[in-house]
């Protein structure tokens, strides 16, 4: 498959690696973007997989819920501008889409298009979005919804709909503190953004590939590794001594002279040693560690390393594990939700939640306005 520049760029902006190095990525994965994301972060290029998800595109997260708070829809329409994202008009008409959805039953987004419209009757809902693209001026696009029904519902819509989020609760008694808890909760998941409620929601081929990736990019991490391995796999880097980086090629394991005399001059002190190696000798250093992957793998020290960082990855995607963003004496989420049903003599816990970020994946239109009125003057 061929890749374009305009794959590399989107890529790019998704992980913040370097622009070769994603490259590389979408070759070695023939164009499959998020193998591509896995394939970086594994080397330890990724600055932040979540950026996968940024805002690349204008528009509006809606919800809804019903007077009985047992039914509740969220709903994505982007737009072209964040203009139009404000607009009055706009903003109606996604409330009345959620609200359609909300009151009736359609098994995806076709059905949904194909139904009657209960904004225009005359027309269906696809024929009525075409009317609006024509009256808002902009292209529109019905991106997305999302309907839950449960015991107790409550919806958030933060930065005036840039996130939206539902949250379904499981409560045998559900009250204003239940409501105001769970709203707490849906601040939580919108600023936080985790993955799963639970840890046991993540089926094991998730969690062994999570941990592959810990693995991975803590091999391709050499400052980080403990120091006996670290010493190991700098000799080895001596010992593998090369005339030049480019002769050695992608797979070298061995270092110039040059990085040699730096590491004799700076060993005395390791922790401002990678200040002075070059990115090919680092390079050289993770291709040495990913070669004893499976000795390492048995290393009492370097399991450690990874079950601390895997356990750190799983309080971050886990939401009852995270650290309760209003809590005064870091309780987890999962100890305030218990806290909260003490006080309230109840049955309470938190069993899903939907959470939709305007533009999530979609790339945003450059904007290059002097070459948008000279294309307008050549006309």
């Amino acid at each position: 498959m061929a890749i374009t520049a305009a794959d590399v760029k989107k890529l790019r902006e998704a992980t913040g690696a370097g622009m070769m190095d994603c490259k590389k990525a979408l070759t070695e994965t023939d164009g499959d973007f998020d193998a591509a994301i896995e394939f970086l972060r594994k080397k330890g290029l990724a600055t932040a997989e979540k950026k996968a998800g940024r805002i690349a595109a204008e528009g509006i997260v809606s919800t809804v819920i019903s007077d009985d708070e047992k039914t509740a829809t969220i709903i994505e329409v982007n737009s072209e501008t964040d203009f139009v994202a404000k607009n009055e008009v706009f903003q109606t008409y996604v409330a009345g889409l959620a609200k359609q959805i909300n009151e009736k039953d359609y098994a995806d987004m076709d059905a949904f298009l194909a139904a009657t419209s209960d904004i225009n009757p005359e027309a269906t809902v696809a024929d009525h979005h075409k009317a609006m693209i024509a009256k808002i001026g902009e292209n529109l696009t019905i991106r997305r919804f999302e309907k839950v029904t449960g015991d107790v519902l409550v919806s958030y819509i933060h930065m005036g709909g840039k996130i939206g989020v539902l949250v379904d609760a499981e409560c045998d008694a559900p009250n204003d503190a239940i409501k105001e808890a769970m709203k707490n909760i849906a601040m939580q998941i919108a600023a936080m953004n985790p993955s799963f409620v639970r840890r046991e929601e993540i089926s094991e081929a998730q969690l062994a590939k999570e941990k592959e990736i810990i693995v991975d990019s803590s091999l391709a991490d050499p400052a980080s590794l403990p120091k006996p391995i670290l010493n190991a796999v700098i000799q080895e880097a001596v010992a593998n001594k090369v005339d030049s980086y480019e002769a050695a090629g992608d797979d070298n394991k061995g270092w110039t002279a040059e990085d040699i005399d730096i590491y004799e001059e700076k060993k005395s002190n390791m922790n401002y040693l990678f200040n002075f190696l070059s990115d090919q000798s680092v390079q050289a250093l993770r291709n040495i560690a990913a070669s004893h992957k499976a000795e390492y793998l048995d290393n009492k020290i370097f399991a450690g390393l990874v079950e601390g960082r895997f356990s750190k990855h799983l309080k971050e995607i886990c939401l009852v594990d995270q650290t309760y963003v209003k809590a005064e004496d870091k309780e987890n989420v999962k100890q305030y939700v218990e806290k909260v049903a003490k006080e309230n003599g109840c049955t309470f816990s938190i069993k899903r939640f939907v959470r939709f970020e305007t533009g999530e994946g979609l790339e945003k239109k450059n904007e290059d306005f002097a070459a948008e009125v000279a294309a307008q003057m050549n006309k």
